[in-house]
């Protein structure tokens, strides 16, 4: 069968090119093809458009590249409009995604969606388009199947990639020696994020607080997407390491972390690593985003828990002298560190045990072969 993906940040090209190597082993004769990343290519889709072209961050940012968002959409329709696709496969990415699903569902073809978008934080009433255009939802997220069970449409629950991830990585043991980090001083990790916007926005001030922990190393989450060159402008103390993509290694060997609102927070969650959530965008974007997002929490960790298990410093809030308090809490406070600690643990069992990658593509193989 032929497949078309579509993922358009760096954590969807690593769950799409997992899902690819389960596709191709549950059909041995696919055809992919696709937009994403270099993970995707590797695992064995013919690369059409790189993510990094289309990374725009934030309501304000979109909206400047409006006109060549549309330009992708039209480029991205004639190549599927001309591989006929079995299927077009949707990683997450919903605003350019959902112009495709509706593309494909008007030419006829099936559509399928790994990883939703975020209709539970804003938007709910985008379920209704949901279920008109797309043939079946795969959720990542515990609480996601009841969300879209109050709307009458049944999706499939497979786990969280996240976890498989960091269940299977096994930490390496010259970590420290590889990157030339001394073995005396306990690390905090820096997680800016993988866009340009996102690091730009976040790690001068996350830096900012070095000062006031001399008995630790920082350590920058880097990654190999922007040239060496990009990261080393921040590099302006020998208690500062940059290293790249490494992430996995450095969260196994941290004390604690200051991490950007997104994926890395579940993962420094499901590593144990005591952390300060933290997010900063355009006044514009966040003036926006306030007014329309409806749940209570950013970090997915919070989400998923339901309750406020680790400190958000969101917008005006990210401040150097906040993320110094914060960060000596959980790094000082052993009360602070079991509560966040407990609250990690019932993030895990609402997750479950799942090989999220292969029971998507078990279920979207045989799901294909009955319509």
């Amino acid at each position: 069968m032929k497949y078309y993906i579509i993922a358009g940040e760096r954590s969807g090209d690593l769950h799409a090119s997992n899902l690819i190597k389960q596709l191709r082993k549950q059909d041995p004769e696919a055809e992919i093809r696709g937009w994403g990343g270099d993970m995707m290519q590797e695992a064995g889709m013919q690369l059409v458009k790189h993510y990094q072209e289309m990374a725009f961050m934030g309501f304000a940012e979109a909206a400047a590249n409006f006109f060549k968002i549309l330009g992708f959409l039209r480029e991205c329709k004639a190549d599927v409009a001309a591989f006929k696709p079995d299927v077009v496969i949707l990683v997450d990415y919903a605003g350019f995604n959902m112009r495709v699903a509706k593309f494909a569902k008007e030419n006829g073809l099936k559509v399928f969606y790994y990883i939703s978008p975020k209709l539970w934080a804003w938007n709910q009433g985008r379920v209704h388009k949901i279920k008109k255009l797309v043939d079946r939802m795969f959720v990542i997220m515990p609480f996601e199947e009841e969300f879209y069970a109050g709307f009458d449409y049944k999706v499939d629950y497979i786990g969280n990639p996240v976890s498989d991830s960091v269940n299977d990585h096994m930490a390496a043991p010259d970590f420290r020696n590889r990157n030339h980090i001394q073995n005396n001083k306990p690390i905090i990790a820096l997680l800016p994020g993988s866009r340009k916007q996102e690091i730009e926005n976040m790690l001068d001030v996350m830096l900012s607080v070095l000062p006031s922990f001399r008995d630790y190393q920082f350590v920058v989450a880097g990654v190999s997407d922007f040239p060496k060159e990009y990261y080393e402008q921040y590099n302006k103390d020998p208690n500062i390491k940059i290293i790249y993509d490494q992430t996995y290694d450095l969260l196994a060997h941290s004390k604690a972390a200051l991490v950007t609102s997104g994926t890395a927070t579940l993962e420094t969650a499901l590593f144990g690593v005591p952390q300060v959530v933290c997010y900063k965008t355009s006044a514009i974007s966040y003036a926006i985003g306030k007014r329309v997002i409806k749940v209570p929490y950013i970090s997915l960790v919070n989400l998923i828990a339901n309750r406020p298990v680790v400190t958000e410093l969101i917008q005006d809030d990210f401040t150097p002298k906040k993320i110094v308090a914060e960060l000596k809490n959980i790094l000082f406070d052993n009360f602070a560190i079991k509560k966040q600690k407990e609250g990690y643990a019932l993030v895990k069992e609402k997750i479950g045990e799942y090989r999220t990658a292969e029971r998507a593509a078990e279920l979207m193989v045989g799901y294909l072969k009955q319509f």
